[in-house]
C-alpha cells in the first residue's frame, strides 16, 4: 500500500536557528490539511535541529490560527493584516524573544523668539475640559525617529513649524497603553513661524504663555513630575543644562539612524561627524 507524501510547508531560515512561514498565497487552505502539513513541518524541522517556528496568518487566512494553537503555538503580536503566532520545538530553553514592550510618546517645548512657550488646551482624553494649559503631546508612530515626531505633532495640533533642538528628558511607566510599558521624551523645539492654527477636532484652544506663567498653574504646581519638568525648562533657558542633541548615523549595513547625546563637551565630535562624507 503506497502511503502519500504529506507536503511540507514553505519554511525559510532565520539568524538563530529557527523558521519563519509566511503565507504569502492569496487561496483559501482547509484547515485540516493545515494542521497534517504543520504537524509533518515540525517532525521534519525537529530532526533538521530547529528550534523556533514563526507562522505569520494574513487575515485571510484567520481560520487556520485555531489549528495552529492546538498544535501548540501561541499569539506572538498582532499587526492590522496578520497575526504572528510562535512554537518552541527544541529541547533546549525557550530564547523566542518576547513582543514588543513599550509604546513611545513625545511631549514638546516650543520657544519663540521672545522666549514665551507654545500650549494647548486638550479637548479630549486626561486633561480635557480641565481648563489646564500643557504642552503639545501625541505619540510616535511606526517607523518614526523622535525629533520628527515631536515636530509633526506641534504642526498638527497648532499649525506651528518648528525646528528640532534636544531631548531635554524621558521618563518611563509601566502598565500604561494596552499594559505595555511607556517612554516620554521631552523635546525642546525653536518655533519657525508663530500664527497658530489650532486643530478643532483634538485642541480647544493654544496660545503661547510665558513660562512663568505655565509653571504657575495649580495643576503643574501639584503634580511632581510635570513641576519637575518645567523646572528643567527653566534651567535650560538659564544656560544651566545641556540636553542630548542629535546627530544621523548609519549601521554597516547602510541603515540611517539618529544617535542622541549631550554634545557640551563634545562639539568636537559633531564637528568631526559632519565633515565626514
Amino acid at each position: 500500500m503506497e502511503v502519500e507524501r504529506i507536503e511540507l510547508l514553505n519554511g525559510v531560515e532565520d539568524h538563530h536557528g529557527g523558521v519563519v512561514v509566511n503565507f504569502d498565497v492569496q487561496e483559501p487552505m482547509d484547515s485540516m490539511l493545515f494542521s497534517s502539513k504543520l504537524e509533518a513541518s515540525i517532525s521534519n524541522w525537529r530532526k533538521q535541529g530547529k528550534k523556533g517556528v514563526w507562522i505569520k496568518l494574513p487575515l485571510h487566512h484567520a481560520n487556520l490560527v485555531d489549528s495552529a494553537v492546538k498544535s501548540g503555538f501561541r499569539y506572538h503580536h498582532a499587526e492590522p493584516d496578520y497575526l504572528m503566532l510562535v512554537r518552541w520545538i527544541s529541547d533546549t530553553p525557550d530564547t523566542i524573544p518576547a513582543n514588543a514592550s513599550h509604546r513611545i510618546g513625545v511631549g514638546a517645548f516650543v520657544l519663540n523668539n521672545y522666549k514665551e512657550v507654545l500650549v494647548v488646551q486638550e479637548s479630549s482624553g486626561k486633561f480635557g475640559g480641565t481648563g489646564v494649559w500643557k504642552m503639545p503631546t501625541g505619540a510616535v508612530n511606526e517607523g518614526e525617529d523622535i525629533c520628527d515626531a515631536a515636530v509633526r505633532e506641534v504642526k498638527e495640533e497648532t499649525g506651528i513649524e518648528t525646528k528640532f533642538v534636544e531631548v531635554l528628558a524621558f521618563r518611563e511607566s509601566h502598565k500604561s497603553f494596552f499594559e505595555k510599558s511607556d517612554l516620554f521624551f521631552l523635546c525642546m523645539l525653536q518655533a519657525q513661524s508663530f500664527d497658530i492654527q489650532n486643530q478643532a477636532s483634538e485642541i480647544d484652544a493654544a496660545q503661547w504663555m510665558s513660562l512663568e506663567d505655565y509653571a504657575a498653574q495649580p495643576f503643574m504646581q501639584d503634580n511632581e513630575l510635570f513641576d519637575f519638568t518645567t523646572k528643567i525648562c527653566f534651567s535650560k533657558l538659564g544656560g544651566n543644562y545641556t540636553g542630548f542633541s542629535n546627530v544621523r548615523t548609519s549601521t554597516s549595513s547602510g541603515k540611517k539612524t539618529y544617535l542622541y547625546f549631550n554634545n557640551r563637551d563634545a562639539s568636537h565630535l559633531l564637528a568631526s561627524q559632519q565633515e565626514q562624507p
